[in-house]
Parts: C-alpha cells; sequence; structure tokens
C-alpha cells in the first residue's frame, strides 16, 4: 500500500506528516516529527530530512513541500535537485493551509477568510478567497515573531534576577530554548518553572500576557489594515503557526476584528498536514493552484549582468580616475576660452585682463596660501609659469583704442589670437588640480 509525504519548512523547524490511516483529517491520523533548524540551513536541513524519510519508507509515492514565496522555494528547488530528487512538488503554504482547514470542516461556510500566520521568525496575514484559493492582499513583518516573544520572557527573567546572563553563545541559545518550552506550556497552564544552568525560569500566565501584551495587540492592528486594504468581505480569521496556541492572541483579534476567529488543533502543523493530503504521484497530479506566487516556480534566475565585469580590474578603475582628471581639466580650460572670446567680442576685455592680473597680484600678495602654490607651480613648470608672470606683470593701458590699429600685446606662449584685427587674448595658467607635495626639510 502506497502513502504520501507532506513537509513544511519553516524558519524553527522542518515538519513532515504521513497519514497513518483512513481518510480522517484529525491529528491523531498522521504521524507528524518535527527537526529544529538550529544552526543549519533551512533547505539542506530539508533535503536530509526528506532523503532520510525516503529511505526509511519504500511506499512514500508522493511528496509535497510546503514553500512561504519565491526565493524560499528557489532555495528549495536547488538543494533537492543537487540530491537528484524527482518525485516532488512545490505547493504554497497558503494553499496547503486551505486545503488542511477545508478537509477538515473548520471553514464550512466561509468565503473569504484571512490567515494569521505567526511562527518563529515573524507574522503574515494573508486574505484569501476559499472557492477559487485567489489570494487578495498578503503582508509579512518580522516585528513579532516566536524567536521576539521569547526574548521578552529572555530579558525579564534576567531582569528579575532569578537568572544569571549567559557568558556566551551557546548559554544564550539553551535559555532561548528553555523560555520557548515555558512559552508553549503556558498554553495549557497558569504558569511553569523550569530549572537551568543559570538558575530557575518562572513565570506565571498573567505577566506573560502583561509581557506581550503591546505586541499581540500590534498584530492585531496589522491584521486590520491588510483586511481594510483587501477591499475584501472577510468572515473568519484562521490561526496558524506555534503561537497561535497562546489564548491571549486569539482574545485580542477577536476584540479587534469582531469576526470569528478559528484556532485549529495543533496549528504549527497546519501547513505540513495540508501538504500531505495535497501530495500526488508525478503521474496523477492536478494542475497548479491558482496562486500568485506558483505561477513563476519554473522561471529561471536572471544572469548576472557582464557590463560591472570591468570594475573586478584595479588598473581599469585607476584609469578611469585619470581619464576624468583631464577631462575637467580641458573642460576648465574650454571655459576659460569661451569667455575670453565673449568679452574680446563686447569690447571688455582690456578692464576684464586688467582686473584679472590686479586681483592676481592683490591675491599673491596677501594670501600666504595662493604664494606657495605659485611657488610650487614655479618647480613644477618653470617656463610656463616664468612667461605667464612676466605678461601679468605688464598689463595692458586701461584707455580704450581710439584708432583702428590693433594695440600692441606683449606675445607670449599663452597669447591666442581669436579673431583677426582684434586684440589678442592671454590665457593664465591653471594650476595643477593635484599640486605636487612639498619637498620634504632637508
Amino acid at each position: 500500500m502506497s502513502s504520501v509525504l507532506g513537509v513544511s519548512v519553516g524558519a524553527g523547524a522542518v515538519r513532515v506528516a504521513r497519514p497513518i490511516a483512513g481518510d480522517s483529517a484529525d491529528t491523531a491520523a498522521f504521524d507528524v516529527q518535527a527537526v529544529p533548524v538550529g544552526e543549519r540551513r533551512v533547505d539542506e536541513l530539508a533535503a536530509d530530512v526528506i532523503g532520510a524519510v525516503l529511505a526509511a519508507d519504500s511506499r512514500i509515492s508522493a511528496t509535497a513541500i510546503a514553500y512561504r514565496d519565491e526565493n524560499h522555494a528557489r532555495a528549495i528547488r536547488a538543494e533537492l535537485a543537487r540530491r537528484q530528487f524527482t518525485n516532488y512538488e512545490l505547493v504554497p503554504d497558503v494553499v496547503a493551509a486551505l486545503e488542511f482547514l477545508e478537509y477538515s470542516g473548520e471553514l464550512r461556510g466561509f468565503g473569504t477568510v484571512a490567515l494569521y500566520d505567526l511562527g518563529a521568525s515573524g507574522l503574515s496575514v494573508t486574505v484569501v478567497d476559499t472557492a477559487t484559493r485567489q489570494v487578495c492582499f498578503t503582508e509579512r513583518t518580522s516585528d513579532i515573531s516566536g524567536d521576539y516573544l521569547d526574548s521578552l520572557i529572555r530579558e525579564q527573567q534576567i531582569a528579575s534576577g532569578r537568572i544569571a546572563h549567559p557568558p556566551d553563545h551557546t548559554g544564550l541559545a539553551a535559555l532561548d530554548a528553555l523560555c520557548r518550552q515555558a512559552k508553549e506550556q503556558l498554553s495549557a497552564s497558569n504558569a511553569v518553572a523550569l530549572p537551568s544552568t543559570e538558575g530557575l525560569v518562572l513565570l506565571s500566565q498573567e505577566n506573560f500576557e502583561a509581557l506581550i501584551m503591546l505586541a499581540v495587540e500590534s498584530s492585531a492592528r496589522m491584521t486590520r489594515d491588510v483586511i481594510l486594504r483587501s477591499e475584501q468581505p472577510v468572515q473568519a480569521v484562521a490561526l496558524l503557526g506555534g503561537c497561535a496556541q497562546i489564548p491571549l492572541v486569539a482574545r485580542v483579534l477577536r476584540r479587534w476584528l469582531g469576526v470569528p476567529v478559528i484556532v485549529p488543533p495543533a496549528p504549527e502543523t497546519v501547513v505540513t498536514r495540508g501538504a500531505a493530503v495535497l501530495a500526488r504521484p508525478v503521474e496523477h497530479r492536478p494542475m497548479p493552484a491558482p496562486f500568485p506566487a506558483a505561477a513563476h516556480e519554473s522561471t529561471p534566475p536572471l544572469p548576472a549582468e557582464p557590463t560591472q565585469s570591468w570594475l573586478a580590474s584595479p588598473g581599469a578603475v585607476e584609469k578611469f580616475g585619470r581619464r576624468r582628471e583631464i577631462s575637467l581639466a580641458g573642460v576648465a580650460v574650454g571655459a576659460l576660452v569661451v569667455v575670453a572670446a565673449i568679452g574680446v567680442t563686447l569690447g571688455w576685455a582690456p578692464q576684464v585682463l586688467t582686473h584679472d592680473s590686479q586681483s592676481q597680484d592683490a591675491a599673491t600678495s596677501s594670501s600666504p596660501v595662493t604664494t606657495t602654490r605659485a611657488v610650487e607651480t614655479t618647480t613644477v613648470a618653470p617656463t610656463t609659469s616664468d612667461a605667464t608672470n612676466e605678461s601679468l606683470a605688464a598689463p595692458p593701458p586701461r584707455a580704450y583704442p581710439t584708432t583702428t590699429d590693433a594695440p600692441t600685446t606683449t606675445v607670449g606662449p599663452n597669447t591666442i589670437t581669436i579673431i583677426p584685427g582684434l586684440p589678442p587674448v592671454i590665457v593664465p595658467t591653471l594650476p595643477p588640480l593635484f599640486p605636487a607635495a612639498p619637498a620634504p626639510p632637508q
């Protein structure tokens, strides 16, 4: 007799479910096992677990794996391909949850529901049409999660003085696991007392609810906002994930939303059991469910952009910097030539040149920084600087020419005649963009 396997890959644990007997959807009709993720990658752990189960039970003829989003599905598919697993299918976790909730009769009579999935890594709220399996709106946050609630318990126990702060990461992880165990036990009891190497974890239901009240109300506010943005008449809210067993969560959601709140038995295994219900052999698989994330499962990843490969070469980066310096210098010289040409055309050449020369002389005599830069320029290029200084030391007279004869101007290496018949233009020598470092003292 053949069997099927359902798998859910969460941030805190990888769960597998196999039907035991009959067609009942009760928890007792499924053999559900969970493997904590710990420090391992979830996709590698999922592949190891699936391989171990298939090796132990040769009767399994089909496997369905529930995934959260496209990135999640891509990582799982890549790891399974590396292990050469072929007889499996990937199903969205929303579809798997709906399948089990409808199969068990939890959603009978409800057309549009909101799935509130509070797990170890975050909260997902999804509004979905139960008839068409169409997702109307979904949102996920990591502001509230099972790990965050565990951290609240840990900090409260340390602040109370009963627990010493663990000295290393291993001790901190052990204390977090103990706080998680206390949180799970409070779902069915009024108080817990768990011993540890650092002290006694002691927590009552009243203290625990006061500790997490703000976080739970924030999640209820997010759920209400998602329902409003979906613009759908949500008729019920179904709670999923391990934290759905906290009694305070259901009470707060009922008060905030005013609709029935459904808490199925063992809500952390709903997706796993739904995947087992959906599992079909390869040759008997139905058409994929109409879920937005499932439509692009076969889309290959985009290749890396080849245009950025030149950045890997340090020499190319250095050449690019030099070309930029040369371009800046050329732009500066071109701008000066254009300004000088406009001034000559309008008859302002004598005033502009005289004003520039006097400003240069004044700046040279009053500013020690300018004097130092002039000395550095002379050291780098003596010929050009001397010629420039000689031309600037004898500026042209300020009187306007009264004859048509061209005024006499000292011809130097920086003298440019732009228009015949008009005075030549003296282009000042620009200082280097990056002046040479001063010589070390002797």
